[in-house]
């Protein structure tokens, strides 16, 4: 199975980053794992609806150019449905038994992801009803990702 974390901008905090790196080299026992950084759009300290649009429009064309025919892709969102790390991982062995290779996981920059972007993906998923920092949102996927393939693997990570 082939994992693309596509996730607006890079992470600042080295913490952050260390704790991706750790869970991407631990799904590496169970998956092919890469991650996409693609820039986010610049806008004014206060922008409008039509200039987040916008961005969000531009932003959704720098996320697509990572999205392969075929496969399947997951828009992280806060109106999107919440999955125990059990559901999720049934949902991955779902997608591999359906002969789907590739799963994308899209997370937006601050502001998000454009509309059309969310309803074209095959599935809209919330980490929690709760706001949580975007860097740290980014973490808890990668390990959530890594637990369900524990799951899936019998591993005793997930207890």
């Amino acid at each position: 199975m082939n994992i693309n974390f596509i996730a607006m901008g890079k992470l600042k905090e080295s913490y952050y980053r260390e704790a991706c790196s750790e869970y991407l080299k631990r799904l590496g026992a169970f998956a092919s794992a890469k991650v996409f950084e693609p820039q986010p759009v610049d806008l004014p300290q206060d922008p409008n609806r039509t200039q987040i649009d916008k961005a969000l429009e531009q932003e959704a064309v720098r996320i697509r150019e990572h999205i392969k025919p075929a496969s399947f892709t997951v828009a992280m969102c806060i109106e999107g449905k919440t999955l125990s790390s059990e559901q999720l991982a049934d949902k991955l062995q779902d997608i591999a038994n359906r002969g789907i290779s590739t799963v994308n996981f899209v997370v937006g920059s601050s502001f998000g992801l454009s509309d059309e972007l969310k309803s074209s993906a095959d599935l809209r998923m919330s980490m929690s009803p709760m706001t949580f920092p975007h860097s740290l949102a980014r973490v808890m996927l990668f390990e959530q990702v890594y637990r369900a393939y524990s799951i899936i693997n019998n591993s005793k990570y997930h207890k």
